[in-house]
């Protein structure tokens, strides 16, 4: 996946049939879906693949069990069934994961074993494990730095877990490999309408300036937080479809809580569900679910949701940990489906919304990563009948994702499935690209320079936050690192050192916010 042969795709060609503006899960998906059906495909997306929210979850692949006690059995089993779809298809970078939900009442036993059993129930044929009650002795075994005051026992269940920008990387690179031109560092700053209805776009590739005239016979907003601004541009009004909400994630060390399983916190102050996951030897504890009115792209944590999650961790653990603990905290704002005057977004459901609005836009919103292949499915669906084109049906339930292996290999380099050995390649022949770029990491130049040749990766950010995850797992460490990583990323692509300079400072700039000790507001 080389941006400059698709640049050079869009100065050849300049009509298709779909066009997706957005480049996170559901317009990634939308591009996958649409061009494995045959239908000329092109996405831009502004910034990175998975930029804003899609980089920024849980990291899981789940069915929601929260949202099956709100009710909506719907959705439960539809991110069920799309969970076990997701682990097969790209199994390099979704796997199986234990989870134990702690109980502190005898009846809490069965009334959330009845729960996370009717969990399974839904998945069917698609189940990842037997769930099961636990004794305190057995879980204390799976959670040993579980707080033992008032535990009666637990529940194992299990879920899927993921690494969200990878595999955003690989349904882009999924995308290419079908036929569609996809393009990341490039904005649509204008809509082309003939009368009232929408042909096309103008767009602008951020890094060079160059401007594009693309035409297309429909268009699809699935720009996430940032739909609305786009549906306004479209639609000369400025209706509200999104009510943003905000979830922050604290990244620790593992040594914290050990065990095999991740903790699954069944209601906390405010209600909500909270997590202390193992992810890439680090543990992620979150989320939180706070309103917010401005939408960034950079959204900053409150120190109130800082302390929550803090809170709650200690309460339940026999560890404590403060701000210095913390490794990095990052931001995701949830592109909820507005409905109605609801003002508390933890409630809302994470259904999706389909609309074609009266300039023929297809503007897409809501849903989650889990589901993000069936949004993409219904989403092509409708824009095919609104552009009249022919029909033909989705391919992708039992699609592979891009380096999806056959059977998944030990090591940290997994996660680059069957990309992995063109990388270790790379390190055999080369010696200096074997080097770390950061000694308490593993993480090579190799890898680096497989990212700027193959993965589209323009900007520091786009390295560090997105392919490497460096910023997300240690903000300092990621800092410490950028300048040998910028001076690789100036050499390979023929910048300046005025170029590599302004990379590391506004890198710096940007992980501060990482930081807990840094953020301005505490």
């Amino acid at each position: 996946m080389n941006r400059q042969q698709e640049l050079d795709k869009l100065n050849s060609e300049n009509f298709f049939d779909i066009l997706i503006i957005g480049g996170g899960a559901t317009g990634l998906g939308c591009a996958v879906d649409a061009a494995s059906r045959g239908y000329k495909t092109v996405l831009l997306e502004k910034h990175d693949f998975s930029k804003g929210t899609s980089s920024r979850s849980t990291k899981l692949v789940h069915g929601g069990v929260r949202y099956l006690a709100q009710g909506n059995v719907h959705l439960v089993r539809e991110a069920l069934l799309e969970r076990g779809r997701l682990l097969r298809n790209a199994p390099h970078v979704c796997h199986t994961m234990s989870f134990v939900l702690p109980v502190y009442k005898w009846w809490h036993r069965f009334y959330y074993g009845f729960g996370l059993w009717m969990y399974e129930f839904l998945s069917g044929r698609l189940s990842l494990g037997r769930t099961r009650l636990l004794s305190k002795q057995e879980t204390l075994e799976h959670l040993p730095d579980l707080s033992e005051q008032n535990l009666c026992g637990g529940i194992l269940y299990f879920d899927g877990q993921f690494d969200d920008s990878r595999l955003a990387v690989n349904i882009a690179q999924t995308a290419v490999n079908h036929g569609a031109v996809i393009v990341n560092h490039c904005s649509v700053y204008d809509f082309i309408k003939e009368g009232k209805k929408l042909t096309g776009v103008k767009a602008r590739d951020e890094i060079s300036g160059k401007e594009f005239t693309i035409l297309a016979k429909i268009i699809i907003n699935a720009t996430g937080v940032f739909a609305d601004s786009l549906l306004q541009l479209a639609e000369n009004h400025a209706e509200q479809t999104i009510s943003p909400s905000q979830g922050i994630h604290l990244v620790i060390e593992k040594h914290f809580f050990g065990g095999t399983s991740a903790l699954m916190i069944p209601k906390t102050d405010d209600g909500r569900v909270i997590f202390t996951i193992p992810w890439h030897d680090k543990l992620i504890i979150g989320t939180t679910d706070t309103p917010v009115d401005q939408i960034e792209e950079e959204p900053k944590p409150h120190q109130e949701e800082i302390n929550f999650l803090i809170r709650h961790f200690n309460r339940y653990t026999t560890s404590r940990i403060s701000y210095s603990d913390i490794r990095s905290v990052y931001v995701g704002l949830r592109p909820l489906a507005k409905h109605g005057a609801a003002t508390n977004t933890s409630v809302l459901p994470r259904d999706h919304v389909i609309k074609v609005l009266p300039s023929g836009l297809v503007h897409v919103t809501g849903g989650k990563w889990t589901t993000y292949r069936s949004m993409a499915e219904k989403t092509v669906d409708i824009s095919v009948q609104s552009a009249g084109l022919p029909f033909y049906p989705s391919k992708t339930k039992n699609l592979r994702i891009h380096a999806s292996p056959d059977s998944v290999q030990d090591g940290y380099l997994s996660v680059y499935g069957t990309d992995s050995s063109a990388i270790e390649k790379l390190i055999k022949d080369h010696n200096l690209l074997s080097e770390k770029v950061h000694p308490r990491y593993p993480y090579t130049k190799a890898e680096v320079k497989w990212f700027i040749e193959n993965e589209m990766a323009i900007t520091l950010d786009d390295i560090m936050a997105r392919r490497l995850r460096l910023l997300f797992l240690d903000a300092e460490a990621a800092i410490e690192a950028a300048p040998g990583v910028a001076t690789l990323l100036a050499t390979c692509n023929g910048r300046s050192e005025e170029w590599r300079l302004h990379q590391i400072e506004q890198f710096n700039q940007l992980a501060k916010g990482y930081l807990c000790s840094t953020l301005s507001h505490f």
